[in-house]
């Protein structure tokens, strides 16, 4: 796990192209905001703390909004909210055109997506990891941003938030399979990357085998590459390169300043990704 140094970048992540547009809230936590999810590590008393001090500095001087959160499944399932919910909501997605109202993505390596039109002031945040990935959901987003708003894909904005990068994230080969039975591109997603072992290297006798060449092989491992998946996505779907922006920051690489389930093996806090559109007056 990389070495954890202290934090010296802003602890609130904005993403340049939504940066732009006054009427709309947006932004990408850090570590140094504390854990803005309940996991067994932070109590809940904590993380209501954080919360409510991420929202005020996220609205600014505004009145902050009412944050929107999901139990997030690894799904496809996106809701449309126009109004604080009065229940719980399942899925990995939400969209709106009501002011007032803060979507949020709760990550720790996934990758939170933020959707939005400008020309209609419609929102959107999607949750995805592979699974998600798998199931299309940003496709699926962006044809319900139009199914529900009237948004053109050509007019949406996207930005792609901090998450696992192909450089640290290692799946199985079933992963690879499965996406391989899904889309025609997924060998550019993956690769292979052959790991030495010191002790092999030290020992190798302790590797013989009955099989030529005498000794066992490590399998190569298998990245995958979810930011070049959802980007590929998103330009399918219909939006223009110039107007997706995907963070360069990958979770594992830095745990001085991101959560990462999987470099802080499982004991690790939550990021959120937030877009909301503001109150008037």
């Amino acid at each position: 796990m990389p070495a954890r140094r202290k934090a010296s970048t802003p602890r609130l992540l904005p993403a340049a192209p939504l940066a732009r547009l006054p009427w709309l809230i947006h932004a990408f936590s850090t570590r140094e905001d504390g854990s803005l999810g309940f996991t067994d590590g932070t109590s809940d008393a904590a993380v209501q703390r954080n919360r409510a001090k991420f929202l005020r500095k996220v609205a600014g001087r505004g009145k902050a909004p009412e944050l929107v959160t999901l139990k997030q499944m690894h799904s496809d399932l996106i809701h449309r909210v126009d109004g604080p919910p009065k229940a719980g909501l399942q899925g990995d997605g939400l969209i709106t055109n009501t002011p007032g109202l803060l979507l949020s993505i709760q990550t720790a390596d996934c990758l939170p997506i933020l959707l939005v039109d400008a020309k209609h002031r419609a929102v959107g945040a999607l949750h995805a990891g592979w699974r998600g990935t798998l199931a299309r959901i940003a496709e699926k987003g962006v044809g319900r941003m139009w199914q529900h708003f009237g948004s053109r894909a050509q007019d949406l904005v996207a930005a792609i938030g901090p998450g696992i990068h192909g450089c640290c994230y290692a799946v199985g080969r079933e992963v690879r399979e499965r996406f391989e039975s899904q889309f025609a591109y997924a060998g550019e997603l993956f690769r292979e990357v052959q790991e030495s072992d010191p002790v092999r290297e030290k020992y190798p006798l302790l590797f013989l085998t009955a099989r030529a060449p005498g000794h066992s092989e490590l399998e190569p491992r298998i990245h995958l590459d979810l930011v070049k998946a959802n980007l590929r996505q998103l330009k399918d779907a219909g939006l223009r390169a110039g107007r997706i922006h995907a963070s360069p920051l990958c979770t594992a690489c830095h745990t001085e300043l991101l959560f990462s389930h999987r470099a802080e093996e499982g004991k690790t806090g939550r990021m959120l990704g937030v877009v909301g559109i503001r109150r008037k007056g």
